[in-house]
């Protein structure tokens, strides 16, 4: 299984009138053909910001992306010029942003929006563009997709607007596709049918998927390997099993603490207390060191470098130190 897409020390800031944003800082990851990967983290931790990197989404000015690589098929998408970018976009990468209610053109019809990208980017007719239109949001789950391509987004409910999104995202037949918190409007009933969706276009078109999400339902779902995001930085990845059995970082622990299982009867929810630092300027050490239970003197110093625990589970946490197990024996991590 070859790597699709390689992200390595990604730096991403924004300056306002307060000073610069360091958003990301310092990112790597990596996507796999045909994997989903997981990026999961609080609001603010930089995991859209990340995403719109990827596609070169990130308005300049204010935001700059001041370091590091995004290589797709090993072309280093940073060094694209927009007039490259915008070949790549739809084709070969595609995004499905968070708003399904606001991601249509309520002045189009369905038909219009599905079709025109397609036309765009493969210069095929309007007969051969229509039927692929047909063909997509077949794949979708849309009933009468002829009929359904005459209507407008608002004689479509919530789901079948994401449902729209989704096939719209798909029909270039892109390698990779982002989805930037796809079910955050949706209600529970309608995020399962979705996330079943993903599932069905993935074995049926090999696309390789990034989700970007808070919702650890979500991850437990569809995700093959997660990566934690904090403060701009990733601190944990691994598979699903290896995160959701085995997290190492005190964040990830307590991200998962945090969420409702039905598996645990009386067991109490455990919020992460306090609030993630501040960005305008970030810690010399781990960011997590203010609100963590485990924290060092030199948690709050030094930022630790990645252990490898496994072939796929790396952590950066100084608990992974030797000499900081050691301290911790009698402690129950």
């Amino acid at each position: 299984m070859g790597k699709i897409l390689e992200v390595n020390n990604l730096h991403v800031t924004f300056t306002t009138y307060g000073g610069t944003v360091k958003a990301v800082r310092g990112v790597d990851f990596h996507l796999n053909k045909g994997e989903t990967l997981a990026i999961v983290g609080e609001s603010g931790c930089g995991k859209s910001v990340t995403s719109n990197a990827i596609m070169r989404l990130i308005p300049n000015p204010p935001g700059k992306i001041t370091d590091g690589s995004i290589k797709f098929k090993g072309k280093n998408l940073v060094k694209y010029s927009e007039k490259q970018m915008r070949s790549i976009r739809g084709v070969d990468i595609s995004m499905i942003f968070q708003d399904p209610m606001t991601a249509l053109n309520p002045t189009l019809t369905i038909g219009t929006q599905l079709m025109e990208g397609v036309i765009a980017h493969h210069g095929v007719s309007s007969n051969e563009a229509k039927r692929k239109a047909i063909e997509m949001m077949d794949l979708v789950g849309i009933s009468n997709p002829e009929e359904r391509l005459k209507q407008y987004p608002h004689q479509f409910s919530g789901g079948m607007r994401q449902r729209i999104v989704i096939a719209i995202a798909l029909i270039c037949e892109p390698d990779l596709l982002i989805a930037d918190e796809p079910t955050t409007a949706l209600d529970v009933t309608i995020q399962a049918q979705i996330l079943e969706l993903f599932e069905k276009i993935q074995i049926a078109t090999g696309v390789s998927i990034i989700l970007i999400t808070h919702d650890l339902g979500v991850v437990a779902k569809i995700a093959d390997r997660i990566a934690v995001m904090y403060a701009g930085k990733i601190i944990e990845t691994g598979t699903k099993r290896e995160i959701f059995y085995k997290p190492q970082h005190p964040y990830t622990r307590g991200l998962l603490n945090s969420v409702p299982r039905l598996d645990l009867k009386g067991e109490k929810l455990t919020p992460i207390d306090g609030t993630p630092p501040d960005l305008f300027s970030p810690p010399a050490g781990c960011p997590f060191t203010a609100r963590c239970p485990f924290a060092m003197e030199v948690c709050d110093k030094v930022y630790p470098a990645s252990k490898e625990l496994s072939e796929s589970h790396h952590v950066n946490c100084w608990l992974q130190d030797e000499r900081a197990k050691q301290l911790l024996t009698a402690v129950r991590l």
